[in-house]
């Protein structure tokens, strides 16, 4: 096998200024655009993007033998691989909607996505860092609603593997597939992404397959993406930025896809070397991991030139060691929200370390912002509100929630994001704060009602708040302030905690107190507790 850097390379086309407008169409667009160019490195498999819409379209194929219906739910829960692109691609290509799950998820949260959104079939696997998504889902009681069947993407054998799932879809004629895939519309749904709000309990965001195809084409342009990079797809595909900003991005743009099931710096860094990657993307955490790491000296990183960051507080000074360290000159910030489809503005790749690190930049091309007081009166540019949001890309709602969907989006179709923050005279978004109580974990996003509702099962825990605090590594984490009625110990909370959500909603300090500050009518006062959990006076 060749290395990236002996392997001739076909000269990469410009991207046609018109993309499909289906993602059942972009593979083959895809294939007819940059065919023999290297779509796929994923240990020695190596695909070309002719090669990787073959592989989707067998998968596309497989879903019809299995049954998959225009407008059925799939969930994948399984980490990032060539299997999970092709068997999610497979089955949105013949009008399947996606619901992605996040790999963190202890089987009851699992469960709970998969009953709400109605999901018939569930791609997994077995074996991953020693967990069982499958055994482990079923073996935990839960209520799984319409679910069906399972497919073991790896680890798996017999009539559950993927194995056998390809195999039974050789019987279908690919003209068959093909009529499936042309009848699927813009307007149709592809995916259901969950996001918790600050009630905790996750809501279901639906996107049609023309804003996705539109917002990431317009996304990959202003990031500048180009034929011939190399992306390590290290963002998880359960998320957006994993799969949009990552698998799609790469289709639209002939970009390289290299998948990493797992971050680990050390591996990261010996396999940017060895493939030559020009594009990185990643919560702050990552780049503080690369830049401090020991032996980051002694590997060939010189091929980096695109870097992007966000989803947590963004110092100057890693911009601009981003830039000095690991050599990319083009760094760029952004920011969006589930409900925008992933992406409301950017930053430009060349703006200076200080615009990057203290803005999200400028709206997308058709996309208005504003930013408005509690009454919903428009503010000037300098002024701090709530951002409001209106596009072809927002949400066109939460699912078997109009109650939810009527509060976040306003009859006018301004989307209501919950952030706090300022336009500037040149029209560059920054984001101040957070009208929500959510807070990012390492480029996830915590919700302290769930936790709060996890907690005070505990049955020493009477009453419980939650808030972000600063963290130079993962940007925020959990502080937990709780009455109790008995002797508990830190170790003992985390150790119980850990057993029911997953790692990065752990709350990384406990803290007991007589009770919980509260004003005359009971509220609680959050603000109080945030200062004191980043040690500042009340």
């Amino acid at each position: 096998m060749t290395s990236p850097r002996q392997t001739p390379q076909v000269p990469p086309p410009a991207p046609p200024s018109d993309p499909p407008r289906t993602l059942a169409r972009l593979p083959g667009y895809a294939a007819d655009t940059y065919g023999p160019m290297e779509a796929l490195a994923d240990g020695e498999v190596r695909w070309t993007f002719a090669r990787l819409a073959a592989e989707i379209a067998a998968a596309g194929r497989a879903a019809v033998a299995h049954g998959i219906l225009p407008g059925d739910r799939v969930a994948v829960w399984a980490p990032n691989s060539r299997q999970w692109i092709t068997a999610a691609l497979g089955a949105v290509g013949v009008g399947a909607v996606l619901v992605p799950v996040n790999t963190r998820y202890k089987p009851a949260e699992a469960a709970d996505v998969i009953r709400r959104s109605g999901a018939r079939v569930l791609f997994t696997e077995r074996g991953f860092l020693g967990t069982d998504y499958a055994r482990d889902l079923h073996a935990s009681g839960e209520d799984l609603g319409s679910l069906a069947s399972t497919v073991l993407l790896r680890g798996g054998s017999g009539p559950e593997s993927f194995e056998a799932y390809l195999a039974a879809g050789e019987a279908v004629p690919e003209a068959e597939r093909a009529t499936r895939a042309a009848r699927v519309r813009p307007e149709d749904l592809c995916d259901i992404l969950y996001t918790s709000g600050t009630t905790g309990r996750s809501k279901g965001v639906t996107t049609t397959h023309g804003q996705t195809v539109r917002l990431y084409a317009s996304w990959s342009r202003l990031v500048t993406l180009r034929p011939g990079d190399r992306y390590l797809l290290v963002n998880p595909f359960f998320h957006t930025f994993g799969y949009k900003a990552g698998v799609l991005a790469c289709l639209l743009r002939g970009v390289t896809m290299l998948p990493e099931a797992l971050y680990d710096t050390d591996r990261i860094l010996a396999r940017m070397a060895a493939e030559r990657v020009t594009c990185l993307m990643g919560p702050p955490t990552v780049f503080h991991g690369l830049i401090r790491h020991p032996e980051r000296a002694t590997h060939d990183l010189s091929a980096l030139r695109l870097a992007g960051t966000g989803a947590a507080s963004v110092p100057t000074s890693l911009v601009e060691e981003i830039r000095g360290e690991l050599g990319a000159p083009d760094v760029f910030t952004a920011y969006g929200l589930t409900e925008s489809g992933g992406v409301v503005s950017v930053c430009p790749t060349d703006a200076d370390a200080w615009t990057v690190a203290h803005t999200v930049g400028l709206p997308l091309p058709d996309t208005e912002v504003r930013i408005t007081d509690p009454l919903g009166r428009v503010l000037a540019a300098g002024e701090p509100g709530e951002v409001q949001v209106r596009g072809y890309h927002v949400t066109p709602g939460y699912l078997d929630d109009p109650a939810s969907t009527a509060d976040a989006v306003l009859p006018d179709g301004w989307l209501r994001t919950g952030d706090v923050g300022v336009l500037d005279g040149r029209g560059y978004l920054s984001i101040t704060d957070r009208l929500k109580d959510m807070y990012v974990v390492g480029g996830f996003n915590a919700y302290p009602a769930e936790i709060e509702n996890v907690l005070l099962t505990h049955p020493a825990i009477v009453d419980a708040a939650v808030v972000g605090a600063p963290d130079e590594r993962l940007g925020e984490v959990g502080v937990a302030y709780l009455v109790t009625t008995a002797p508990v110990t830190a170790t003992d909370l985390t150790a119980w905690t850990r057993e029911r959500l997953a790692n990065f909603k752990v709350p990384r300090r406990f803290t007991l107190l007589e009770e919980l500050p509260r004003n005359a009518g009971g509220k609680l006062l959050k603000t109080e507790l945030r200062r004191a959990a980043r040690g500042e006076s009340t």
